[in-house]
Parts: C-alpha cells; sequence; structure tokens
C-alpha cells in the first residue's frame, strides 16, 4: 500500500500529503462566528483572488490524490466517485445537495456522492474573503461558504461553482452569466447555478483521461 501510494503521488507529480477532510483553520463551525486565524496557503475566492489559478490546481491534485487510489482497486468503473462531507456546513445542506445533483447530472465520468472516508469537506462561517474553494498545499482541501457573500448572490451558484473547483474548474471572472466559473464577475444578478456545455466536456475530460492515465502508471 505504501509503494502504491508513492506511485500515485509520483505519477501525479503533486507532493501533496495527507487526507483530505480536515478541519480548516479558517473555518466557523457556527452562525455569527468570525474567521480570525491565518489565511490558508492557497485559494480561490468566488470574487476573485491573486491565488485562484494556484489554489484550483493545487486542489484538484489532492482530490485526484485521495481518488486514485480507490479508482485503482476497481480499474474498469465507468465513472470516478469523489465522497464529500457536508456535516460542518449544516446551513447549506440544501445547497450543497443542489449543487452536487447538477454537477451529477451534467457530467458522466466523475459523481459526487456524501459519504465517510470523504475527499473533501464543506464549511460554514464568517470571512471577509468571502466564500472559496482552499488548499494547503498539503493535501488537505475544502469548500467554505460565507454567510453574507451567499445573502447577495445566488447561494446554489456560489456552491456549485466552488464545487467546480473540486473537479479542476479554474475561475473565469470575465465570462458570461451562463458560464458557473465567472463567479462572482457578473455580479449579484446572475442566477445561472449550471455548468455551460463547454464547463462540462472539460470536466469530463479531465476526469476521464487525467486519472485513467495515472492509474495506468501506477496498474
Amino acid at each position: 500500500m505504501r509503494h502504491l501510494r508513492a506511485l500515485i503521488s509520483a505519477a501525479l507529480g503533486l507532493g501533496l500529503a495527507a487526507a483530505l477532510g480536515t478541519v480548516p483553520a479558517t473555518a466557523a463551525d457556527s452562525p455569527g462566528t468570525a474567521v480570525t486565524s491565518s489565511s490558508p496557503a492557497s485559494y480561490a475566492a468566488y470574487e476573485g483572488s491573486a491565488q485562484d489559478a494556484r489554489a484550483t490546481r493545487a486542489f484538484f491534485d489532492a482530490v485526484v490524490k485521495s481518488v486514485a487510489e480507490k479508482r485503482a482497486a476497481t480499474p474498469g468503473a465507468q465513472a470516478v466517485t469523489v465522497v464529500y462531507n457536508a456535516s460542518n456546513a449544516p446551513g447549506f445542506r440544501t445547497q450543497i445537495s443542489r449543487s452536487t445533483q447538477i454537477w451529477n447530472s451534467s457530467v458522466s465520468n466523475v459523481r459526487l456522492v456524501e459519504g465517510s472516508g470523504a475527499d473533501f469537506a464543506y464549511y460554514e462561517g464568517n470571512d471577509p474573503r468571502g466564500s472559496y474553494a482552499s488548499t494547503d498545499g498539503h493535501g488537505r482541501g475544502y469548500i467554505f461558504l460565507d454567510y453574507r457573500q451567499n445573502q447577495r448572490y445566488n447561494s446554489t451558484r456560489v456552491t456549485a461553482h466552488e464545487t467546480g473547483h473540486v473537479l479542476g474548474l479554474p475561475d473565469r471572472y470575465s465570462g458570461p452569466c451562463s458560464e458557473l466559473m465567472s463567479g462572482g464577475g457578473p455580479g449579484t444578478s446572475c442566477q445561472n447555478a449550471y455548468p455551460d456545455s463547454q464547463e462540462r466536456a472539460r470536466v469530463d475530460q479531465l476526469w476521464a483521461y487525467g486519472l485513467a492515465a495515472a492509474i495506468a502508471k501506477v496498474s
């Protein structure tokens, strides 16, 4: 098993260690609790961040590393299953459920399910940076959902957008409302919570070819 993990890490070129889903230092576990601890090493914010590209790549790499071992055990499976933990975001359970249903109905090569042994987790609270997908650069990733921002923007869109980072999509703030990954770029009036055809195709491509290639190297 140790040898398999080493091969997976080398094949993906990650340098990311440990399992996902651990409690982020910045997450507030109850409504009204301000986030006061230090910033994560890398995060992709809904309304823009200088670290977006780095965070998206690191988060996706961390998730791929976590699921690659599971996939290697059942290489014939058509779709990759990515497991999430929503227990620390009870106030957004409806939005999380809707956003994962949106992605599961939009793509074929990856499926999001809630369960134990999570590959990533959702958290909620107050943070001046708003909502974001984050990784600390050591294999731990999570989605943070900010209360105030989710009151200003369509909350399901925010959640689906951040979940898009888990699946490997970068931000495109200059894009139209029809692009889910344009995030807060189109403004608060944007109500679209669905990925467009190019975003759907990109996710299917990433999980059909990128992960399959990595697993082939450790088979």
